[in-house]
């Protein structure tokens, strides 16, 4: 073989390794763009399942919350009776029951039922003068009332809201003109 042809094929052979090398080098860009995209969309699903997490938990923590709320409402709600009975015994005290000494520990129990309902959020719905509101009142008895026409003009039964809902509407007489 002749010195050229040796030349050419050494420069055949080089080219060929340099198509198989640029070939390979092609290969693996590709892989590396393909491993890159796998990569983002891992971190995407990672983030997205991060903040659904995050909301999961925010969202059980917010029903756990109106759950204890739930409860402690209805016992809540089964007290108001007995506060009810105690206010009535106030208002019919004979004024020589009054002065007895017993009397003066007694009036100290819805005293400190009402200071209970207080802590736990418990407040009365101002109910007597204020514009009839089905939200807050049930009307049990409308009445002829001169310039009173739409108000409340008696209290039958107090209402209570637990924080900012009505845990049971006032029982009230309506003026009607």
């Amino acid at each position: 073989m002749t010195e050229a042809q040796q030349n050419t094929n050494e420069t055949a052979q080089a080219t060929a390794n340099g198509d198989a090398q640029t070939d390979e080098l092609t290969a693996l860009q590709a892989r590396v763009a393909q491993l890159e995209k796998e990569a983002a969309d891992y971190k995407d699903q990672w983030l997205r399942s991060a903040a659904d997490f995050k909301n999961f938990k925010r969202r059980t923590d917010l029903e756990r919350a109106d759950l204890i709320r739930g409860a402690s409402a209805g016992l809540l709600l089964k007290l108001l009776p007995a506060v009810d009975d105690l206010e009535r015994a106030l208002a019919s005290v004979t004024p020589d029951v009054a002065a007895t000494p017993w009397y003066g520990g007694f009036k100290l129990i819805p005293q400190k039922l009402q200071t209970v309902l207080e802590s736990e959020g418990v407040t009365p719905i101002i109910a007597l003068g204020q514009d009839f509101d089905p939200n807050f009142h049930e009307a049990v008895i409308y009445e002829a009332a001169e310039g009173q026409e739409g108000k409340v003009i008696g209290e039958l039964q107090r209402g209570y809201k637990l924080r900012d809902r009505v845990l049971r509407p006032t029982m009230v007489k309506v003026g009607q003109g």
